[in-house]
């Protein structure tokens, strides 16, 4: 039987034929082994290749002296490297005894027939021979395969004692490949789901978010995962969402556990991790929200005030517990804080929408809100609005660098303390909505502390085109009596203006003949002003200059 194998890397199986081309003219039995002969064999692509042989580590890298690694000598594989691409080539062998569940105490190298019926299950315990265009069944693993079947090799039981991990396994394999798990292989699993943790997390993690990622219907893999005890001991927190009732009004499609499973359905193929772990933990804080009150017409009344905020602190310590790395943590969680806020939407101030709009993971927030509709009430009118107000950015950034920064409060006088921040995000806020850098520093410089022992000594450079720097500031003068303000033109610029009224507040220190004359002090406490380019001098009389 020869066997088509669908890769999307061109030299992934060629060099494979090659390689066992060479162990087999070296006088060793060599075959495709595993799931890429299951994948090749339901229609499937193969991301890697995996060879079974009779040939020893020591033979394997005699054969391949410089492409060879023996990263897993102990357990009879080695790695061969060919063009780039890397193989595992494992000896045939039999496994001895497993006492930690997961990792065989010993192993002894065997025929090609006893090492097929070591392996977990019938579909993945064949081989295939390219040379010779043979599939090699021990196991009946390809009437299993073309049956839809599901079926742990040998007694059930005692696969899965050997390795746990193959419980979450075999529920992957089912439901990637849409097969029926064979009853007795589905009573094994019952029967060891209760000794699952002794594998580590980290690996049950991989395994779980990888089957709801590649399930061709996810739901039936949570479904299958629930209903088989493996959940329970894993992430009994998810459980707790079946039976955890809603309002019918807005939850037509039942508890929040069926809530979630029908987010879980809508998923298209290509799935992110984090869009699946947001999915699951969203309404995690429903059951401890939970109030039941009584409508008026009698009937019961389900409420979960703040589950959003519940969940989100519920979901870090999930999500550590998982460890599950720290910047998805972060995605995760703040998906999950915020999911509600979209209620809001229509209602917000334009800095408020634009602060919400310009969060790192409001993609992610976006199409967790749109299945979250989906899968409830169906209505997308707050999503729609969203992305409208979204793409109105399209020019320009949602948001913008501050306009006001840290530097320009310590030039202005102001002390870092926490108003200090305070003063930043409400000025930010305000230019999300409209203030210009003008407006924000008029208003920052009029509230400025003053000094408790002096007149604070503020001078206006006056720009090339005859206008003042902030001139709303400088008409407020007057009702700063703690300001000694000055007025400079700097040399080349004409001034045609009457001197202004209440001379003691200005001094004009440059004439258009170039003639200057600096204040007696000689030191201004701050210099406002449009541009950079003004004589070193000057500049050298400010504490602080400020630009515009």
């Amino acid at each position: 039987m020869s066997l088509a194998f669908l890769s999307d890397q061109p030299l992934l199986v060629p060099q494979a034929e090659t390689l066992v081309q060479a162990l087999q003219h070296a006088g060793h039995t060599a075959y495709f082994a595993g799931g890429c002969v299951r994948d090749a064999l339901r229609g499937a692509p193969v991301k890697d290749i995996d060879v079974a042989t009779s040939a020893t580590p020591e033979e394997v890298a005699a054969l391949f002296p410089a492409q060879s690694i023996g990263v897993g000598k102990s357990f009879g594989v080695m790695l061969v490297v060919q063009n780039g691409i890397t193989y595992d080539v494992a000896t045939f062998r039999t496994d001895g005894g497993y006492q930690d569940g997961r990792h065989p105490d010993s192993i002894t190298y065997d025929t090609a027939e006893h090492d097929a019926q070591r392996r977990d299950f019938t579909v993945n315990a064949l081989f295939y021979d390219p040379i010779h265009q043979q599939v090699i069944d021990y196991v009946n693993g390809v009437s299993d395969l073309k049956a839809g079947i599901l079926r742990a090799i040998g007694t059930p039981l005692k696969r899965f004692q050997e390795d746990r991990l193959r419980l979450l396994r075999a529920i992957r394999f089912a439901t990637v490949c849409g097969w029926t798990i064979e009853a007795a292989t589905w009573d094994a699993i019952l029967s060891e789901a209760p000794h699952l943790m002794c594998v580590s997390i980290e690996r049950i993690r991989i395994e779980f978010i990888r089957t709801l990622c590649e399930a061709s219907d996810p739901a039936q893999a949570l479904h299958l995962l629930r209903i088989s005890g493996l959940l329970q001991r894993f992430f009994p927190e998810l459980c707790k969402l079946h039976g955890c009732l809603q309002d019918p009004h807005w939850h037509p499609e039942g508890d929040v556990w069926q809530h979630t499973v029908k987010m879980l359905s809508l998923l298209s193929p290509k799935r992110d991790p984090d869009l699946v772990w947001s999915i699951l933990l969203h309404d995690i804080g429903k059951p401890k929200s939970l109030i039941v009150a009584t409508k008026p017409d009698g009937s019961p009344w389900y409420r979960t005030p703040g589950h959003a905020a519940v969940g989100a602190r519920m979901a870090e310590p999930i999500l550590r517990r998982f460890k599950v790395p720290n910047d998805a943590i972060a995605r995760i969680t703040t998906a999950v804080r915020y999911h509600m806020q979209f209620i809001e939407v229509q209602k917000m101030r334009t800095a408020s929408l634009r602060q919400m709009l310009g969060r790192p993971t409001i993609t992610l927030e976006l199409e967790l809100h749109r299945l979250d509709c989906l899968s409830s009430h169906a209505k997308l009118d707050l999503y729609h609005f969203a992305m409208e107000r979204l793409a109105a950015f399209k020019e320009e950034p949602v948001l913008p660098p501050p306009a006001l920064t840290g530097r320009d409060l310590l030039a202005l006088g102001y002390t870092p303390s926490p108003r200090f921040g305070a003063y930043l995000k409400k000025a930010y806020t305000a230019q999300l909505e409209g203030a210009t850098r003008e407006a924000l520093l008029v208003h920052a410089l009029c509230h400025a502390p003053g000094h408790s022992n002096r007149t604070k000594r503020i001078a206006f450079v006056l720009d090339a085109s005859g206008n003042i720097p902030l001139s709303p500031a400088w008409e407020l003068r007057t009702t700063r009596t703690d300001w000694q303000v000055s007025l400079i033109v700097p040399v080349g610029i004409p001034w045609a203006r009457p001197l202004p009224e209440a001379a003691q507040l200005y001094r004009l220190v440059a004439d258009c003949a170039g003639n200057t004359d600096y204040p007696p002090t000689k030191t201004f406490d701050l210099l406002i002003c449009t541009g950079a380019d003004l004589p070193p001098d000057l500049l050298a009389t400010a504490h602080n200059h400020l630009h515009l």
